[in-house]
């Protein structure tokens, strides 16, 4: 019969672990697959002080978001066809709140970000 070890967190995986429950659309189930752990574990130290993450002062802070990366074809099963791709490529980001942005070319960066946050909020 084989013999279960129990992994040993330290404090600073716990509270990096648990920071990573706080970012939107993320769930606690999907960053416990992540690690191969139980969501019950996170949950637990989720109500400890010690590992909870602290609430945002700022709403301008910078922060990671989930990303994933799909390879499709131009044509979305929506029926919108984009145009064709510049040299430059294109991106295209879908927020929480329901939009879509589908960025061809050259784009300034800033706009982007206070677009996106505009969005969000």
């Amino acid at each position: 019969m084989a013999r279960r070890t129990k992994r040993l967190w330290t404090d600073e995986e716990k509270r990096s672990i648990c920071s990573q429950t706080t970012a939107p659309g993320v769930s606690v189930a999907r960053v416990a697959q992540r690690y191969a752990m139980n969501a019950n574990v996170i949950f637990k130290w989720l109500r400890d002080p010690r590992y909870a993450p602290e609430p945002s002062a700022e709403p301008d802070e910078a922060c990671f978001l989930p990303v994933e990366i799909v390879n499709r074809h131009m044509h979305d099963d929506d029926g919108a066809a984009a145009g064709p791709v510049p040299a430059a490529g294109m991106i295209e980001i879908d927020t929480a709140g329901g939009h879509r942005l589908r960025i061809s070319g050259a784009y300034d960066p800033e706009a982007l970000a206070r677009l996106i946050r505009g969005l969000s909020g």
